[in-house]
């Protein structure tokens, strides 16, 4: 049973953040249940790891009788995720005012990737432009080539389902407290510049050189933090920042504290980096782990993600979990008392749908007319 057990979430199917969104809530012990889409793809073939724990309902939401299904559904539950572009949710008769007009204490959540208002807010749009706006994605990539996409993590998950997740929980824990719920609009672009704070500190400490990438501290510049290619063409990471990390990297890589001991010389990281890259290319992967892996040098080797799974390390902390044959991350973070579960794996579209509307309190009677006018299935 996990923290927000007995609370209800409908969630609107929709694509990466609200989908992730759903997906934290439920494994937090939330009942989340996935409105799919007539003739919409099948969660339980496209949402395999996302889909977990959700239960799923198919309402035609263009019909006034799939429309007040929902609207009754809205009635019993603390949660709303909108996955739509501004204004969709409220030509379909759902949005805001009708929702919270038939429970006020409702947590209405929007996301989207330009935010509810702005010149951008109805356009198209995906993480990589996101990002792109924040300058995240101008930091990434080597000094002379194009910036380089870091898969859609920050904008698509850590700027939208993450803060998606941040903000439901906030509103629940406030409408707690005021009987109130309130209308969240959670945008990807403000979450990636959210997860920009560090630079800006930097920016204002004048440690940081906006204009260049393989500059700076973090972003591949210093040669004690980056990744390094090893004799087996595999690679490696470290992160010695600290003064005592490095010597002690400086002590395991055979290398003499004169010729690098001036760590934080920007001017001498090119070439003290060239050096590095000669080291580890003497050595394999595995070799550079038996004799940095587990000590201070802040050293781990890089994997594919699908060789994650297998790593000592997260076996040990059981990170993945293998659900119905899918290999995936287990639900964090952990809970000491109420601890987070996957309870089932993604199920079909319209596979709930008859026990969702009856603990909705709908009658069979009105199940069967639903169905039969194609207002849901």
């Amino acid at each position: 049973m996990g923290p927000l057990n007995g609370y209800t979430v409908i969630e609107l199917a929709g694509i990466g953040p609200a989908p992730m969104g759903g997906m934290l809530l439920a494994d937090m012990g939330a009942e989340v249940i996935r409105v799919d889409r007539a003739g919409g793809a099948d969660p339980k073939l496209t949402e395999r790891v996302s889909g977990r724990g959700k239960k799923s309902i198919v309402i035609n939401l263009k019909d006034p009788a799939g429309v007040d299904a929902l609207l009754r559904m809205v009635e019993n539950a603390d949660v709303l995720i909108d996955p739509f572009r501004p204004g969709v949710c409220e030509k379909l008769g759902i949005g805001p005012e009708e929702c919270l007009a038939r429970n006020p204490k409702l947590v209405f959540a929007r996301m989207t990737g330009w935010g509810q208002t702005g010149p951008l807010a109805r356009a198209a749009g995906h993480d990589i432009n996101y990002i792109s706006l924040t300058g995240a994605l101008y930091a990434i990539g080597p000094k002379e080539g194009r910036p380089v996409p870091p898969l859609n993590l920050i904008g698509d998950m850590g700027g939208g389902g993450m803060l998606l997740v941040q903000g439901v929980l906030a509103a629940l824990l406030e409408a707690s407290n005021s009987g109130q719920g309130q209308v969240i609009d959670v945008a990807m672009v403000d979450g990636a510049a959210q997860l920009m704070w560090m630079f800006h500190n930097f920016q204002a400490m004048g440690a940081w050189n906006a204009d260049e990438r393989e500059a700076n501290l973090l972003d591949g510049g210093a040669h004690f933090y980056g990744t390094y290619e090893c004799a087996d063409g595999e690679y490696v990471a470290i992160g010695s920042i600290e003064p005592q990390f490095y010597a002690l990297l400086l002590e395991k890589a055979g290398l003499s504290a004169d010729e690098f001991g001036d760590q934080n010389n920007p001017a001498l990281w090119p070439a003290l980096r060239d050096r590095l890259a000669e080291v580890f290319r003497q050595k394999t992967r595995d070799e550079w782990c038996a004799l940095m892996e587990g000590t201070d040098v802040c050293f781990a080797p890089v994997l594919r993600f699908t060789e994650a799974p297998s790593h000592p390390a997260n076996v040990a902390r059981e990170t993945y979990i293998d659900v119905e044959g899918v290999v995936q991350p287990a639900p964090a973070p952990r809970f000491a008392r109420t601890p987070s579960t996957v309870r089932h794996g993604a199920h079909g579209a319209g596979e709930d749908t008859d026990s969702i509307l009856t603990a909705m309190g709908f009658a069979e009677q009105e199940i069967q007319q639903l169905k039969a006018g194609g207002s849901v299935a």
